[in-house]
Order: C-alpha cells, then sequence, then structure tokens
C-alpha cells in the first residue's frame, strides 16, 4: 500500500471516529434531557405527594405529650418523675457555649454552613452504609432532626423522608440558625421522660442546664444518638464512655483543646448526680404515685408533689437494709427485708420495700401481709393497761389450757409469778393469752383498729400471740402513736401538690384522728416497751443517749422476724423473711430486724439532740428498770436472762392511704405474698416464746 492510501485510511477512520462520538454525544444529550424531564416531572410528583399531607407548621409551637408527675423530695430535690418532663425553655445565650458546641460536634458538625441538608454528610453515609453492608451512620441534620420532632411520626419511609426534608428547607428558609438550634434543645428527647436540655440537666444532674459542666454538657449531647441506652440512669458507665466520645468529637471540631477535653473526663465521678448513681426511693415512689390522683383527681397539668421523703434517711436505710441482709442473710436463710420510718406525727421520712427494686418492684413495706408475731402484742396490752391493770400487775407464767389449743413458752419454760413488765419484755405467750382472755379479745381487736390495723384481726384465743397478717406499715403506724402521746396518726407521704406554675392543688392541714389511747394507758406501754429494750428481747436496739422502746416479734417456724422500735422524733419498723413463706434458720426479732433497726436509727438520728418521748395527758410512766425494781407489792425476782419469742397465721389485705401500687415480685413470690393463707385449727397454733 502506498503512502497516499495509508494516508487517506487515517482520514476515513479519524472521520467515523468523529461521526460515532457525535453521534453518542447528540444520543446521550438527548436521552438525558429526556431523563431529566422526566425525572424532574417524577420529582415533582413526589415532592406534591409528600407536601399534600405535610403537617400544619402552623403548630410549631403546639407540644403534644403526656402530663407529668415529679415527685420531690423534703430537701427539693427529686426523687421520680413520670410521663413527659419537659423543663423551662431555655435561650441559646443562656447556655453555656461548649454545651450547644457539644451538640453540633456529634449531631451535625456542619450546621452552620448547610441549608437544611448536609449533602457531603450524606454522601459519606451512604458510602459507609454500602461498604458496611450494613446502616452504620446518618446523614440528618439538625433541622432534619427538628422537623421530625416536632411535626413527624417516627415512621420509616420514603414518604416521611421526603416530608422530613421539605420542612427541613421550610425551616431554614424561615429561622436563624440559633432559632433552630435553640428549638431542637428545647424538644429533643433525652431518656427516662425527658424533654429538652433543662429538664434532662435537672433530671440527670439535679440543675438547670445554664449550669452543666463541660462533661455534663458532652454526656447530655451523647445521650441523643440512644437516649433510653445512652443515659446514667441506665448505664452510668455506658454514658461516661459516650461522653468521652463527644468530647474526642469536639476536638475534632475546633471546639476545645485536647488538654481541656482530657481534663473533662477525669471528672466523671463528680458530674454525676446521686440520682444518675442510684436513684433512691423507687418504692416510696411508687406507693406516693398512686395516691396523687386521690388528692386531686385526674389532671392533665405537669404534677408537682412535695413529699416528706428525706433523702439522707433514704439512702441510710437501702443500704443498711441491703448490706445486712447481703452479710447476714444467707447463712440464716433470709432473703427480703422491708424498713418504714415515719416522724411520731406520721411523715413517712424513708421506705424501703425491698432488697432490690429492680429485682421486685413488689413493695414488702405496703403490700406484703405478714404475721407479726409477738409484735402485737402490744395491743394487747394496751387493751389490759385500758381496763385497769398496769406493768407491776402479777400474772402467773404456767401451762394453760383453752379447749385443745395449749400455747407454749420458748423451750417450754415458764417463769412463774411474773409482773406484765417482765412478760412483755420477755414476750411471754401464756401471759399474753391469759390476758387477752380476761380483757376480751374483741377489746383487743378495737385498740388495734383504733391504733390503725386496718387488716382482718381474727377473733379467736391466738389473737394475743400475732396470728393475723397485716403490713409493715400498719404496724410502724400503729406504734407511731406511744411516741405521738395517744393521738391517732394517719401516715402520709404528701405534704402539697402544685402545677409546674406554680398553683397550689393540694396543701397538707390537720394532724389525725384525735386521741385513740389515753395517756395512762400509753405511759405505761412505754414503761414496759422501755423493758423490751433495756433487758429484755430487744437489747441490741439500744443507741447512746437516746431512751429507746419497742416490741420484737417471731411468726411460727421463724417466718418473719419483726422490730418495731421509737424514739422521740423517729419510729421506725423492721420486717424479715422470704417472699415464698420459706421458714429462716433461726431468724427472730431480736436478731436480723434489731441489726438493722440499730444500724438505720444511729446514722439517722446522728444530728438530732437525744431527747425522751414526750408524755401528756395521763400518769408519768414508772421507771423502766430490771425486775428488781418492781413495784413494792411485787417480790423481786433475779435479773432476766436474755430471751426471745413466738408465731402466727392469718388474713388478708388493705394498706393505709391507698398502700402499694399494682406490682408484683418476681416469679412466683407475689402469689406467695398475696394468697390469703387457710386458717389452721386453733390446736395446731402452738406459740413457742422467747425467740425474739
Amino acid at each position: 500500500m502506498s503512502a497516499g492510501d495509508s494516508q487517506g485510511s487515517t482520514e476515513k477512520k479519524g472521520k467515523t471516529g468523529r461521526t460515532w462520538r457525535r453521534r453518542l454525544t447528540l444520543f446521550t444529550l438527548k436521552w438525558g434531557l429526556v431523563a431529566s424531564i422526566w425525572g424532574g416531572f417524577l420529582g415533582l410528583i413526589f415532592v406534591a405527594w409528600c407536601a399534600y399531607d405535610l403537617p400544619d407548621v402552623s403548630k410549631l409551637n403546639e407540644i403534644k405529650r403526656r402530663a407529668s408527675v415529679s415527685l420531690v423530695a423534703s430537701d427539693g430535690s427529686l426523687i421520680a418523675s413520670y410521663g413527659d418532663l419537659y423543663g423551662s425553655a431555655v435561650a441559646l445565650k443562656d447556655l453555656p457555649a461548649y454545651l450547644p458546641q457539644a451538640v453540633i460536634a456529634t449531631e451535625d458538625r456542619r450546621f452552620y454552613s448547610h441549608f437544611g441538608l448536609d449533602l457531603k454528610g450524606l454522601a459519606r453515609a451512604v458510602y459507609v452504609n454500602l461498604t458496611s453492608g450494613r446502616l452504620v451512620q446518618g446523614g440528618s441534620t439538625i433541622s432534619q432532626q427538628l422537623a421530625k420532632n416536632i411535626f413527624l411520626t417516627p415512621e420509616r419511609s420514603i414518604h416521611r423522608k421526603g416530608q422530613e426534608v421539605l420542612l427541613a428547607l421550610w425551616l431554614e428558609r424561615n429561622f436563624t440558625k440559633d432559632q433552630i438550634l435553640e428549638l431542637y434543645l428545647n424538644r429533643v428527647y433525652f431518656g427516662a421522660g425527658t424533654y429538652g436540655i433543662d429538664a434532662a440537666s435537672r433530671k440527670y444532674f439535679g440543675h438547670p442546664a445554664a449550669e452543666a459542666s463541660l462533661f455534663e454538657s458532652a454526656m447530655l449531647a451523647g445521650m441523643l444518638k440512644a437516649p433510653s441506652r445512652y443515659n446514667p440512669l441506665n448505664d452510668k458507665i455506658l454514658a461516661r464512655d459516650r461522653a468521652t466520645l463527644v468530647l474526642q468529637n469536639m476536638v475534632a471540631s475546633d471546639f476545645i483543646s485536647a488538654d481541656v477535653a482530657d481534663a473533662a473526663a477525669t471528672m466523671t465521678a463528680p458530674s454525676v448526680s446521686a440520682e444518675a448513681r442510684g436513684q433512691i426511693g423507687q418504692f416510696y415512689a411508687d406507693w406516693v404515685l398512686d395516691q396523687v390522683s386521690s388528692y386531686v383527681g385526674f389532671s392533665d397539668q405537669d404534677l408537682v408533689v412535695e413529699t416528706t421523703l428525706d433523702p439522707h434517711q433514704q439512702r441510710i436505710a437501702e443500704t443498711d437494709l441491703a448490706r445486712t441482709i447481703a452479710e447476714m442473710g444467707p447463712k440464716q436463710n433470709a432473703s427480703q427485708a422491708a424498713l418504714v420510718a415515719m416522724t411520731p406525727d406520721g411523715a413517712v421520712k424513708a421506705m424501703v420495700g425491698g432488697v432490690s427494686y429492680r429485682g421486685s418492684q413488689f413493695n414488702r413495706a405496703t403490700q406484703a401481709l405478714r404475721q407479726p408475731g409477738s409484735a402485737f402484742k402490744a395491743f394487747v396490752f394496751l387493751a389490759a393497761f385500758e381496763a385497769g391493770y398496769g406493768p407491776g400487775s402479777i400474772f402467773n407464767d404456767t401451762p394453760i389450757r383453752i379447749g385443745k389449743w395449749q400455747p407454749g413458752n420458748y423451750n417450754d419454760k415458764f417463769y412463774g409469778e411474773v409482773n406484765l413488765r417482765e412478760a412483755f419484755a420477755r414476750s411471754l405467750n401464756s401471759v399474753a393469752v391469759q390476758l387477752s382472755e380476761q380483757v376480751g379479745r374483741k377489746n383487743v381487736i378495737a385498740a388495734a383498729q383504733r391504733l390503725g390495723i386496718t387488716t382482718p384481726v381474727g377473733n379467736d384465743a391466738s389473737i394475743a400471740l400475732g396470728t393475723s397478717e397485716t403490713t409493715l406499715l400498719e404496724m410502724t403506724t400503729a406504734y407511731a402513736v406511744f411516741a405521738n402521746q395517744g393521738k391517732g396518726v394517719w401516715p402520709y407521704a404528701i405534704s402539697r401538690i402544685t402545677t409546674r406554675d406554680g398553683t397550689v392543688l393540694y396543701e397538707r392541714s390537720g394532724s389525725g384522728p384525735g386521741r385513740v389511747a389515753s395517756g395512762s394507758a400509753v405511759a405505761d406501754m412505754l414503761d414496759v416497751m422501755a423493758s423490751v429494750v433495756d433487758w429484755g428481747t430487744g437489747k441490741k436496739a439500744k443507741l447512746e443517749g437516746w431512751p429507746v422502746y419497742g416490741k420484737t416479734g417471731t411468726s411460727q417456724n421463724f417466718r418473719d422476724a419483726w422490730f418495731v422500735g421509737l424514739t422521740a422524733d423517729l419510729v421506725t419498723g423492721i420486717w424479715v423473711g422470704n417472699d415464698n413463706g420459706a421458714p429462716m434458720d433461726k431468724v427472730t426479732g431480736g436478731s436480723l430486724p434489731v441489726v438493722i433497726w440499730h444500724d438505720f436509727m444511729s446514722e439517722a438520728l446522728a444530728g438530732f439532740a437525744p431527747r425522751d418521748v414526750p408524755r401528756g395527758g395521763g400518769a408519768l410512766v414508772a421507771s423502766a428498770g430490771t425486775p428488781t425494781e418492781l413495784t413494792p407489792e411485787v417480790p423481786a425476782t433475779p435479773a432476766p436472762a436474755p430471751q426471745e419469742e413466738e408465731s402466727g397465721i392469718g388474713s388478708l389485705l388493705s394498706t393505709i392511704l391507698g398502700g402499694g401500687g399494682d406490682s408484683a415480685p418476681s416469679s412466683t413470690s407475689n402469689a406467695a405474698q398475696t394468697a390469703k393463707t387457710k386458717k389452721k385449727p386453733i390446736q395446731d397454733q402452738r406459740q413457742d416464746q422467747g425467740r425474739d
């Protein structure tokens, strides 16, 4: 082939290539234009579809939520909140600069530079998700999240996402960036029923958002990814780790230096409130919440309920009770306990319904019906003192028989002639039954009911030995009468209820049902109860410098152990046992219950000046000494060795002021706790004295 032919062939090929490229370009332009037109048309249809049922944007400031109830302790600290809790709306300028910075660094780093959609962030999220094969990152901006939170539902669909984009663009057009961020911080969910940065800061840290520290701000920002998971009430370790990651994000965004972030991360412990470290008073809070509607009805307003709970005493009660059962319970087959502490006028300062609220929400202080054993003898002796007997009255402690039933003393030991002071301190069953029969069972029942026992009390000979079931709250309330100069006590936990704006809906007034026991009879009761602590079955309850009064109780086969004791400032009842009613290993009222009582009262009364229970309206109390100090007509007897007490079987329920809620113990313990025990024949109700 000649050079000319070669050149012609090359030119022909070049023309062919140019023609092909020109045709390809025209084809691409043509169909690209067609695709663009159709794409635009379909896009318009999609936009119209999304816009057709957009929410009404005029409802921007409306908040649809459940009314909240906030329970606060006597010192003003938050105990618990229920419903959707919103704090005060806060302005961006009133927040520390690092708080919104923490949110921006974590949720939307280019917030101030995009137009409502972060295309770069969206592309990155798509790439990461595709390469990972799963959803790892999201591309939503703060504007989109605000649009979703205010106007839309959590539904995951293309339609909802399209509406989210349109609303985000509308927000960007109608509000400044600062206004959008401010709206977001005041409306976003932070877990545990809290909405808005201020409510969250108060809930988790006990102060307004304006006072949040750098680390607290990082923790709040960290919750936004998964509020229920990363809040410190759910998992404080996970919340701290997440906050540390937020601090690193702030460093990457040039908001803070690495040194500042490291310093803030070391302040994790003091930055977390006591509630976040471990919420207290949960049994108490449930009990109070059940009562709110009976005071103010059902309300759609946010309520603030001011309670009588003392956080210091509550924390001590929970700690001492759990520690004692953990350390001593396994050796003696005792797995549960409960505590109620109140002032003599009935203000409940602390309540523990079990060793672990997380393990079981069943409140053993208000819901569990258990046999009080010899703790019930207080009503027998009160009825006797009102009938004319006294602490020095003589009875013969000897075997007795009522029909086919013969109550026994501990180890079948009887003491012969004893006065009622010694019979009460030693918890002698024979004497208690004789006293009940002579005074009259109906009078004993009436005495118990006057003092606050509302659960059914069986009218049989075993009544004196505490065979009828009742609650710890009722027993503690009844004993409070002895510290209240014979005046009746209504246990209460609510002192005031207001709306969030301060309107008072309820405020406690009044002092109870008035006198329910004579002054002289109460003085006699304090005499014999002092002997229980001085040298009787409750000797371990002695407090340095404090006059202490009380009574132990142990039910049949060691199923229940009680101690209810009182001082001038605090009345506290303790119950120890097992949810399934299984016998403990010789746990008496004078052992574990008294240990818990003593440890709690020693700390709870640390800030009080010791004083005696006031007497009023009756004879002065007699000296509560050992039997060598008895009244003159009674022969002296040897000082008694410490002894303990007896048993029970019984009835059913009814708790004071609405009692507990509907929650039940874990596994099968609810049935064991609440099932009515079938009454045994009286001859089988043999009681053993001296186990308290």
